[in-house]
């Protein structure tokens, strides 16, 4: 059986991560600031572990409490983060700190925690975004974070390959969790506070090549299949999941 950590795993695109991990036979530690009740529920293969993935301090810890439960760390997937869209002359310094410290530090020292309970054949797996791949307008400083985490990601599959640990990112387009809903009511953001349904359904319909936005079950099943052995061959790599909105 295989321990999989799932940051920010216990809403939202992360609870599909980590029931997908969870169906396919895995043990599933999902960290967290909020404990959802998903790990109670889910059962005795899956565990709550208290941490803001944007403090180095708590990454310690709460890695520390996960290999004491499991004895070794197998498989990492790094979705933890948040969206947020601001005009270059309302950007403040908190907005800036909060942003890079939740979307991109956490990857490098969540990553750092968990390699050291790792043996060959381990799997970080980092939820990016298109954002990572493309700019877009009052989301300058989304876009660094997301450009970073692919940075980071190519980077930790050149240096931990040696060591037969895979490191791959994943990078969808809008998926309707509750997150992005809230962020993309802003009147900053590419809806500038219209009607939420009719902005994602005219661009599915105008950007993406099969007029349908992915679903949260479609990442999660790219996660499960990048941490297993048929992706053996694949690392460094930044994958879309997009529906074709940027094909590559």
């Amino acid at each position: 059986m295989h321990t999989i950590v799932v940051t920010g795993g216990s809403k939202g695109l992360g609870a599909t991560i980590t029931k997908a991990f969870h169906a396919a036979g895995n043990r599933v530690a999902i960290v967290s600031r909020n404990d959802s009740g998903l790990a109670a529920d889910l059962g005795d293969r899956a565990r709550f572990f208290h941490a803001d993935v944007s403090k180095p301090d708590q990454i310690k810890t709460a890695f520390s409490e996960i290999i004491k439960w499991s004895g070794s760390i197998d498989v990492l997937v790094n979705n933890a983060g948040y969206s947020g869209w601001q005009p270059l002359e309302k950007i403040t310094e908190e907005f800036w700190d909060q942003m890079i410290d939740t979307n991109l530090k956490s990857i490098l020292f969540t990553s750092q925690a968990a390699v050291a309970a790792m043996t060959r054949g381990g799997a970080i797996i980092n939820i990016s975004s298109l954002a990572g791949k493309r700019g877009s307008a009052n989301n300058s400083v989304y876009c660094a974070s997301k450009f970073g985490v692919n940075g980071i990601t190519q980077s930790l599959a050149k240096e931990l390959g040696g060591r037969g640990i895979r490191v791959n990112a994943v990078c969808p387009v809008y998926l309707r969790t509750p997150g992005l809903e809230e962020a993309l009511q802003e009147k900053d953001s590419p809806t500038k506070g219209g009607d939420l349904t009719s902005y994602l359904d005219e661009f599915a319909k105008t950007q993406t090549a099969l007029g349908v936005l992915p679903t949260e079950q479609q990442v999660a099943d790219t996660c499960v299949f990048l941490a297993s052995a048929a992706a053996g061959a694949i690392t460094g790599q930044c994958i879309n999941v997009d529906c074709g909105v940027l094909p590559q």
